[in-house]
């Protein structure tokens, strides 16, 4: 294999940029050339491709966003778009894609597969909830920028004896919000993955509330509900002075923890290595905390599931 591409797909995620670096130097020490595709699938049937090099990804490691961009693309969910980039990259002169990524990314890394591009993924998501590794590129940067958010946000609460609701990211699944209410000592977590009501939660409040606790925390990831809905009704219900802050797209930013930036080094590293010795139309996942080739096809068949046992356990922690 002479010549390889890299992308970055779908949403940013802190340690893209540390995944690309060690694409690109992987690639190099092997006698492998590597290109950079710009904005995505956009940016690749658009032909927006440079040559990358050791120096083009010299202090980046440390970078949230990704230098090469990112983008959505409905052409590219096409078989019309598919092949058109599949075409790209042979006129290129491309012989295996790297794409940076969570589900629909790999989606597309997979339809490149089975059009004949070897292809390898990388799992970016704050969500974490990529079958078939344990950690995705960008979770733990999330969740300890949530926290780090959401323990400023106690303070205020203990100080004028009030109830927050933080509303976190994750539309259809709730590890971030598990992850950061756990950490919190949030009294209450709320996930897609649990049945809640505003009823259950207001008498969870006045349980608390009848043992002197007046104030509190609620995490609440944004696939279960609306953070200013629950708001108004525990003021109505409840009688609780309420205040709702949605922490957004601030979870996606900021410089990469030493964990996603290893990790990153890891997977990149990883991709390149099955690229180059053949093995292609797979995931680069952690697993037990090795580096493993999951099947593509297997890794977007499904998400990964919470464990409801650590649901479980924040609630009773927080009783």
């Amino acid at each position: 294999m002479r010549r390889i591409a890299v992308m970055t797909s779908g949403g940013d995620a802190p340690g893209m940029n540390a995944a690309v670096r060690a694409v690109v130097r992987s690639a190099v020490h092997r006698g492998v050339e590597v290109v950079g595709i710009r904005r995505g699938y956009f940016g690749l049937l658009g032909g927006e491709m440079e040559p990358l090099g050791p120096e083009s990804v010299h202090d980046i490691i440390h970078r949230g966003g990704t230098m090469l961009l990112t983008a959505r693309c409905a052409a590219f969910t096409e078989p019309e778009g598919e092949r058109a980039g599949a075409a790209r990259l042979r006129a290129a002169g491309v012989e295996g894609l790297v794409c940076v990524g969570g589900d629909g990314s790999l989606r597309g890394c997979l339809a490149l597969e089975g059009l004949g591009i070897p292809s390898v993924g990388i799992p970016a998501t704050i969500d974490n909830d990529l079958a078939g590794t344990e950690q995705t590129i960008g979770f733990d940067t999330a969740v300890n920028t949530a926290v780090q958010a959401v323990d400023r946000v106690r303070d205020t609460a203990a100080a004028h004896e009030r109830t927050f609701v933080v509303e976190v990211m994750g539309r259809r699944s709730g590890f971030l919000a598990l992850a950061v209410g756990m950490a919190c000592g949030a009294e209450t977590i709320l996930i897609p993955e649990v049945a809640w009501s505003p009823e259950t939660v207001c008498r969870r409040l006045r349980r608390g509330l009848s043992r002197g606790l007046r104030q509190n925390l609620i995490v609440l990831a944004e696939g279960a509900g609306r953070a200013t809905e629950l708001g108004a009704q525990i003021e109505a219900s409840a009688g609780l002075e309420t205040r709702v802050t949605i922490l957004g797209h601030v979870q996606r930013g900021g410089s990469p923890t030493a964990a996603d930036r290893n990790l990153s080094s890891r997977l990149g590293a990883a991709a390149v290595d099955f690229l180059v010795d053949g093995h292609h139309g797979l995931m680069a996942g952690l697993q037990a905390g090795v580096i493993v080739g999951v099947p593509l096809g297997a890794a977007v068949a499904g998400r990964r599931t919470l464990d409801l046992r650590l649901h479980e356990l924040a609630s009773r922690l927080s009783a």
